[in-house]
């Protein structure tokens, strides 16, 4: 049982989880955030991967990625500051990015170097499901990782169910199909897709992203999920000043 499993065996609710991207606002600032994190209350850090062209990120993330890259991050880097990892940190943690970088990198290289440095999925949003069974899936599992798949509010019944069957951590739930940063907006139609969901009764934990970026969109994201993912909100909050200080003050809001 990976530290994902776990987790949801011992906290059914309210689970917080934040993304922020490697090597931002500083290139040696990653291992710093996730003990940050951590100490404050963080239940799941996802650590994203920057690439250029994240086409499903909003300004905010896009402009993050960019700066990291320009400051010399990128995977093999990434995975020299993850050897710390586990000297520093117990939560679960999960690398985020785009397919592109972990072909360029090898599939079966990169899954080998995250089971090294104690990592515990992935999200990877454009790997196609059909690729992922067909090719990869033996790997991610032979070095226990999960891989997280997204929903979206036009994801089919039929295909909903396959990704369950194929998941092994939780699910990711979009609040909606646009690009990261957006608000969460709980209409008629989005409780409709969220309770569908629920009502699904579905084998593995949910936890619904894009647009989470307050308590009161936690708390909302919570009233359908597991938890909710905040990104956008915690990168522009670390943008200046220091991590520590700026961590504490962001999650004050979530935890206290």
């Amino acid at each position: 049982m990976n530290r994902i499993n776990q987790l949801f065996q011992e906290k059914k609710n309210n689970i917080l989880s934040i993304y922020y991207t490697a090597g931002y606002p500083g290139l040696g600032d990653t291992i710093a955030i996730a003990e940050a994190l951590e100490n404050a209350g963080a239940d799941i850090l996802e650590i994203g991967f920057p690439y250029s062209d994240p086409v499903a990120d909003g300004p905010v993330i896009q402009a993050s990625s960019k700066q990291a890259l320009d400051l010399g991050m990128d995977l093999n880097l990434l995975f020299e500051q993850l050897k710390e990892l586990r000297k520093k940190v117990t939560i679960p943690v999960l690398l985020m990015g785009y397919v592109n970088p972990v072909l360029q990198y090898g599939v079966e290289r990169f899954c080998k170097a995250c089971a090294e440095v104690g990592i515990d999925g992935c999200i990877v949003p454009d790997l196609p499901m059909v690729e992922y069974e067909e090719f990869y899936k033996d790997t991610f599992l032979e070095n226990g990782l999960s891989n997280i798949f997204l929903v979206t509010p036009q994801t089919s019944v039929d295909r909903i169910h396959k990704i369950d069957g194929l998941s092994n951590g939780f699910i990711y739930l979009l609040s909606s199909s646009a690009t990261t940063g957006q608000n969460l907006q709980v209409s008629d139609q989005t409780e409709t897709y969220f309770s569908r969901i629920a009502a699904m009764k579905l084998n593995n934990p949910t936890m619904i992203g894009f647009g989470i970026s307050s308590k009161e969109t936690f708390d909302k994201a919570c009233r359908y999920a597991n938890g909710g993912i905040i990104g956008t909100a915690f990168v522009k909050s670390i943008a200046e000043g220091d991590i520590v200080e700026n961590v504490n003050a962001f999650m004050q809001t979530f935890r206290s």
